[in-house]
This record gives C-alpha cells, sequence and structure tokens, in this order.
C-alpha cells in the first residue's frame, strides 16, 4: 500500500519534483499575498493588538494540517514517521526565536513574507531579503565561535506527546481547542483595541470549528498505528523478501561494504551483553532489542548513502530487530546472512572453527566458544578484505531515501 509522502524525485526525476515545488511555492506565496501578509503594517499591527489576522491565519494554518497529518496517519494514508519534525536544540532554539522575533517587530516580516513583499515590488520587503541574506552570511561566518552553544541541549525528535506522556490525538484534541478558544479572545482583544475597525468572523467560522473539533476527535478514537499496525499493513511485501532471500547478505558482501567508501554501514548487533562482550564485529554497536522503534527515529537522520545490518548469533532476533525497523520506514535495511556465527565460520583461522565448535547447541546461540571476552579484538573481527576473496551475489541497493528532509519556515 502506498502511503503519503510521496517520493517525488522517484516518481517525476529530479525536474520534474523542482516544477512541483516551485507550484507549491508560488501557491503559498499567493495565498500569503492574498491574506495581507506582503504588508509589513498589517503584519506588525498583531504586535499592538490592532489586527491579529496573522495569529488567526497562520494558527489556523497549523491546527488543519496537524489534524489531517495524524488523521491521515490514522487511517493509513500517511507515514508520519517520513513527516519532516526538525530536531528539538531546546536552548539555542530559544534564543533563535527571539532574535527573530525581534526582526519580526523591526521590519515587520518574517522571512517567507519578505520573500513575498519582495515579489510584489515593495521596497521594505527588499531591503528585509537583503537583511537576511547578510545576516545568513554573518552566522556562517561566525557560527565555530559559539558551535558548543548552538549543538548544546539537542532532545531529537522531540514533541507534545513525548513532553506530556500523553497520546497523539489526545495532544491533537488538546491543541485544537486551545487555538479555537485563543481565536475567542483575539476577537474579544480586537474588539477592545481596534473598536469599528476590528474584523468580525466570518459565519462559516463556526461550523468549520465544530468540523476540526470532529475530526481531531475521530483522530483519538482510530489512535495513532503503533509498530504492529505498521508491520502488518507491508507484511505480504517484505516476507516475500526474506523468503526469497533477497535481504540477507553474505559475510563477504557485508565485508565489502564496510569498507567501500561511497556507502556508510551501521552495523546492530542485536545480541544480548554477554555474546557481544565475548565476540563481536569491529565497529558493530550494540542495540537492545526494545530499543529499536526509538533508535530509528534517530537512524533516519542518517545520510541517504546509510545502509544498516542487523545480526545476531543466526538470523531469528536480527530478522526480528529487520521486520521492527522496516515498520519504522527505515530504508535500506538488511539482515546479515547466518549471522555472526557464520561471520566467524568465514573469517576465522579453520582451527579456531574446528576445536571451538560447540555441539548441539540452541537455535540462535553462539556456535563458537571463546574463554574470555574478547570483543572485537579476536582477528576474524576485523578481517582483511584483501586477504579474502570471496565471490558473492550483491544484494545491497540504495533504496530512493524517503527518510525526512528538512522543512522551512512560511
Amino acid at each position: 500500500m502506498t502511503t503519503f509522502p510521496l517520493p517525488l524525485a522517484e516518481l517525476l526525476g529530479q525536474y520534474g519534483s523542482y516544477g512541483i515545488y516551485l507550484l507549491i511555492g508560488i501557491l503559498f506565496g499567493a495565498t500569503l499575498e492574498t491574506a495581507g501578509f506582503g504588508n509589513s503594517r498589517k503584519l506588525a499591527a498583531q504586535f499592538y493588538f490592532k489586527d491579529l489576522t496573522v495569529f488567526k491565519v497562520m494558527f489556523t494554518a497549523i491546527i488543519v494540517a496537524c489534524t489531517l497529518i495524524f488523521l491521515s496517519s490514522s487511517v493509513g494514508l500517511l507515514d508520519y514517521n517520513l513527516v519532516w519534525v526538525p530536531p528539538t536544540y531546546l536552548w539555542p532554539g530559544i534564543v533563535g526565536g527571539l532574535i527573530m522575533g525581534a526582526g519580526f517587530i523591526v521590519g515587520g516580516f518574517c522571512p517567507g513574507t519578505s520573500l513575498v513583499a519582495m515579489a510584489t515590488g515593495k521596497v521594505d520587503g527588499v531591503f528585509f531579503v537583503l537583511g537576511v541574506l547578510s545576516g545568513i552570511f554573518v552566522f556562517g561566518e561566525t557560527v565555530d565561535s559559539f558551535g558548543v552553544f548552538f549543538e548544546s541541549s539537542y532532545m531529537g525528535r522531540f514533541t507534545l506527546p513525548e513532553l506530556f506522556g500523553l497520546d497523539y490525538g489526545m495532544v491533537v484534541l488538546a491543541v485544537v481547542i486551545m487555538a479555537l478558544l485563543m481565536f475567542w479572545g483575539a476577537e474579544k482583544i480586537e474588539a477592545a483595541i481596534g473598536g469599528e475597525t476590528a474584523q468580525k468572523a466570518p459565519r462559516w467560522a463556526v461550523p468549520a470549528a465544530a468540523a476540526l473539533v470532529a475530526l481531531a476527535t475521530l483522530s483519538l478514537v482510530i489512535g495513532q498505528p503503533d509498530n504492529a499496525d505498521r508491520w502488518n499493513r507491508i507484511e505480504t511485501e517484505q516476507i516475500a523478501l526474506v523468503d526469497q532471500r533477497s535481504v540477507q547478505i553474505s559475510p563477504a558482501e557485508l565485508l565489502s561494504v564496510i569498507h567501500d567508501a561511497r556507502i556508510k554501514a551501521v552495523m546492530l548487533d542485536v545480541r544480548d551483553e554477554r555474546h557481544f562482550n565475548q565476540f563481536h564485529i569491529h565497529g558493530a554497536q550494540r542495540l537492545e532489542p526494545d530499543a529499536v522503534i526509538d533508535t530509528a527515529r534517530e537512524f533516519m537522520l542518517q545520510p541517504a548513502n546509510t545502509v544498516f545490518i542487523t545480526m545476531g548469533n543466526d538470523e531469528s532476533a536480527a530478522t526480528e530487530a529487520w521486520k521492527t525497523l522496516k515498520a519504522e520506514s527505515l530504508p535500506n535495511v538488511y539482515i546479515l546472512e547466518g549471522g555472526v556465527n557464520n561471520w566467524i565460520r568465514t573469517y576465522a583461522e579453520p582451527v579456531f572453527v574446528e576445536q571451538r565448535l560447540v555441539r548441539n547447541r540452541a537455535n540462535d546461540q553462539p556456535a563458537y566458544r571463546f574463554d574470555a571476552a574478547i570483543g572485537s579484538r579476536h582477528p576474524a573481527a576485523e578481517p582483511n578484505p584483501h586477504a579474502f576473496e570471496i565471490e558473492f551475489e550483491p544484494k545491497v541497493k540504495l533504496e530512493m531515501k524517503r527518510a525526512p528532509a528538512s522543512g522551512g519556515c512560511g
């Protein structure tokens, strides 16, 4: 089942996707101009509580988008994991917001509305854009001097549900109700300060607000899909790949990927700590099975050339981790064929393989005995790729990245 957001570059090509982006930008700019947001006086009036149109329009856009996004996610039309949520850097974000707010008050524009003003020939918009570009240049030239602060208080993809420990649907409904109450309050403030010039809400505002509350309530009732729900939607297609052995890569291919400068290999060892400490492939990171979902969200921010390889002693635990990561929409995920046992069998000395073999072992348990926890210090943990000429069927194919890409401010 195809879910949004669609991979436009894959469907339409690079220039076709650029055409869509350009069209959206033009329509967005036209909408801002139609709403009067190309006028700096109208924008600045909100800070004097005389005209709160900007607040009402932008907040309306936020709650409508919020409601439709999570309702679409609830019914399976949208993959929320692929929606860009800017990572939170708390204190740099607060300072940056204050600086931008001060510039908004002084200049009467935000970056997006200044471009609209410039496009319509307004002189103040032109000077504001020049100021924005100058600020970008100065920031780029000086960021190294405060880089520690700029990268501080990192909280990842942190949203209100994580902050309050609430369900997404509950937060969406609460935000919608809060916004509607604030709209009502804004109307009262405008009437008190603006007097006869204050604009009244249109007649359709009340039924539109009721419809929005109804949609938010529906999203809450349906609920957001969990990892199991998402896996059920893709299970038929993905299990076929497992059965066809299309996602299990050989130790020889993994060694080739590790030493391929064009690829970033992230090896995820899902074995328990004892087995990991006894032996693991050099560069592998241990991943607790119950932490796979949370970690997948961080993996989404990796470059498009990143390949993820899950590994256990054999394949059982690695396959379960692979399923979880695929359900979280992580691209380029593979399984080490035969697990770490097969890696040792391939790259350890024949004498070690013969003498340290564990007879009658249980499934997905170590096949070889180690006298001490040597981690990646064993020679087989980091084999020389030039010392092993092993042919393999290449299976790693970098998917068109559908992970979240950065967005911007209107």
